[in-house]
């Protein structure tokens, strides 16, 4: 067995497929299945399940991946105490639904990788269902979504739940909306409505909150970043989650302001979500410290009111979840 045989796996296991693990290892992918398929012979079981629409890792390989992690992290570390200064260390993928981008997952990265210069933290933007299905597959090392209270934890996934926070409605500057303390749900009916596409916690919200009376011009879009941009060159109105607005460049520049939602108690909480093993990369374990610790320093802040001005102290969502 070979140390790089363990790479090329997990590489496949990251990136998704042979081809594109082949193109980021920069070797051809024969000699990257030739690998895997030796590496298969002598642990005398099937690593990949291989079909002509590509490879995925296997129920036996998903087993044995968190064993192979904890080699590789040995070696990472012989050769950083070796004084090998290599930039190509495996990353951390972390898939997300585009919660608290700005406010929580960005500084989380800029902080962890000021630490580890050489670790690589790849964010991949997936909804809710791909993010739980990559991590059990072991594609993905951590995931960040949305959860309403009563929400079933994923079979063979562990949460932290990081913030806590309430659905708030997302206006431009100047909106007529602003001059009101909170916004009801027949105003948000009464607006051209930018709304999450199906498979977003905050579509769900929408037609729980509003039912068959939807707004009736609605643009439909993907992930909080793409509905803030919408909003903020007067395409329509939104609601996302408060700990997604607040701290983001567009709230501190003014050119987005929230409104709390009239007669509306749903709290949204952000869970860091992984798979339930007993082995947990170094890098990884160090990553999901990072972000509750940035979690506790944003809840820390001082809490947005209606009316406040952007561009002053970063608000927060309500509290951490613990």
């Amino acid at each position: 067995m070979r140390i790089e045989q363990l790479e090329y796996l997990s590489a496949v296991t990251q990136h998704g497929s042979l081809r594109r693990a082949s193109e980021q290892l920069h070797i051809s992918q024969p000699a990257l299945s030739e690998a895997i398929t030796r590496l298969e012979r002598e642990l005398r079981t099937t690593l990949l399940d291989r079909t002509r629409s590509g490879s995925r890792i296997s129920r036996e390989g998903q087993e044995l991946l968190p064993y192979m992690n904890e080699v590789l992290t040995a070696v990472d570390r012989l050769r950083a105490a070796a004084g090998d200064q290599r930039n190509d260390r495996r990353s951390i993928r972390v898939g997300t639904v585009h919660a608290a981008t700005s406010s929580l997952l960005v500084p989380a990265v800029q902080a962890f990788q000021a630490e580890r210069p050489t670790t690589v933290v790849e964010v991949v933007t997936l909804q809710q269902a791909q993010i739980e299905e990559a991590l059990t597959e072991g594609s993905l090392d951590l995931g960040l979504v949305n959860l309403l209270d009563g929400d079933d934890l994923g079979v063979g996934l562990h949460d932290v739940r990081l913030l806590r926070g309430r659905p708030v409605a997302v206006l431009p500057a100047g909106h007529r909306l602003l001059e009101q303390a909170e916004v009801t749900l027949d105003d948000l009916r009464a607006e051209r409505f930018v709304m999450m596409r199906a498979g977003y916690l905050m579509h769900r919200w929408v037609h729980r909150a509003l039912g068959a009376r939807l707004p009736a011009v609605a643009q439909t879009t993907d992930g909080a970043e793409m509905g803030k941009a919408l909003v903020a060159d007067g395409v329509g109105i939104t609601v996302l989650p408060d700990y997604s607005v607040h701290g983001d460049p567009l709230h501190r520049a003014g050119l987005l302001e929230t409104r709390p939602i009239a007669r509306d108690e749903t709290v949204v909480h952000l869970v860091l979500r992984e798979r339930r093993t007993a082995q947990v990369p170094v890098p990884v374990r160090e990553f999901q410290a990072t972000l509750v610790a940035r979690a506790r320093a944003y809840a820390a802040q001082p809490a947005a009111q209606p009316g406040d001005q952007p561009g002053g102290s970063v608000p927060r969502s309500p509290q951490a979840s613990s």
